[in-house]
Order: structure tokens, then sequence, then C-alpha cells
């Protein structure tokens, strides 16, 4: 039962989602909010695996609301669940340490998917959101690989996550075990200095590493 926190100042929407993760048997909604005034607060507390995170509400936005989540929290995961569709909104997100971005649109189905794909390794993200995602960091400045010292090893895993691929299919096409595959994927995390794997996928197509 994987845990999560809804942050959204839709009420009817919100309730809606809560019904929806429940009824899946697969997450256990531990707290629903309006919006960030407790969002820490709850966290500390619950210590959610993840957080469905709106980016338009009162107060705080979800943007800044992810960047204090993982300045305190870094295990907790974020998935941004917005209307928004703008390649702005998609780079901060990603950049603030979002670790997927769905879009609201999103047939119920296609979410519990992407959110069950996130708990087996997955990066959530609706296909038109991932294709401008591709191209925004695409148009950015490069380094090698090797600037960053990643071993080939590293580098061949690091492409199969920008592939979008979970840490078992990775390991299962090496020939490796899921756990030798995380203790890359924890490596590579240090020598790019970032902390999920959004933003390891973020990093490697803006500085060009596959």
């Amino acid at each position: 039962m994987t845990t999560i926190g809804i942050v959204d100042d839709n009420d009817v929407l919100r309730q809606s989602m809560q019904l929806l993760l429940e009824n899946s048997g697969n997450f256990q909604v531990v707290f629903s909010l309006h919006d960030v005034r407790t969002l820490l607060e709850q966290t500390e507390i619950f210590m959610p695996r993840l957080l469905l995170m709106d980016i338009d509400m009162p107060g705080i936005n979800g943007i800044e609301a992810v960047k204090m989540v993982k300045k305190d929290y870094p295990s907790v995961e974020v998935v941004m669940f917005t209307v928004f569709e703008d390649d702005e909104k998609i780079f901060r997100s990603v950049m603030a340490g979002a670790s997927g971005y769905l879009l609201k649109k999103t047939p119920p189905a296609k979410l519990l998917e992407a959110l069950d794909d996130f708990v087996h390794g997955g990066a959530p993200m609706t296909g038109s959101i991932a294709t401008r995602v591709l191209q925004m960091f695409r148009k950015q400045t490069t380094q090698t690989a090797e600037s960053f010292n990643l071993s080939p090893r590293e580098q061949d895993i690091l492409t199969g996550i920008t592939d979008g691929k979970s840490f078992k299919i990775i390991a299962a096409e090496r020939f490796l075990s899921t756990e030798t595959v995380r203790s890359h994927v924890k490596n590579i995390y240090e020598k790019l200095h970032v902390h999920s794997k959004a933003e390891a996928v973020a990093k490697a197509f803006r500085e060009k590493l596959v």
C-alpha cells in the first residue's frame, strides 16, 4: 500500500481523487489539503511516499511547495497534477524537484496506471508533457558524461531511465539485480547532484548526456 498526500484547492476534484486512489486498493491517502499552509507539518507527521500536487493554488503555489518539500524531505516524491500544459510551468516544476507531471484531463484508469508505474520505478508523465520536456531540454547547452565522471555502466543505466523504463526492466535487460541498478542510480544522482529520477532525466537531456 503506497501512502499518498493530495494538495489541491478544488475540493470536489480532491475528494474524487481520494476516492479513486483508495478504491484502487493500492494507495492510502494519509492527508488531503486545500492549500499548502500545513503541508510541511502533515508531511512530517505522515511521511507519504508521494504527493499529488496542484500548481495554481491560493497563497503559495504548487511549484514553490515542491521546493519546500524537497528541501526538508528529499525522499518524498512529488507528482504535479494540473491543467497547465505550458513549457514554463513544466520546466519550473521539474527544476523544483517534481518527479512527474500529469494533466487533470488524464482518464482515471490512465492516472492510476501512471502512479502505479511510478511506484515501480517509472516517472509518471502524460505523453504530451513528456514530448515537451524532451524538446525543452534538447535545446539546452551540453556537457559530456565524462565531465560528470559517469562510468559506462552508469551512463547506460541513465539512458534506460531517460527512456522511461522502470528499475526492474533496466535490470532485466542488463542481466543485473534490481538492487544493483538502484545502487548505480544512487551513484548517478550523487554525480549529477540531483535527488530524483525526474531531476536526473532533466539534467541528462539538458546536458545531452544521452
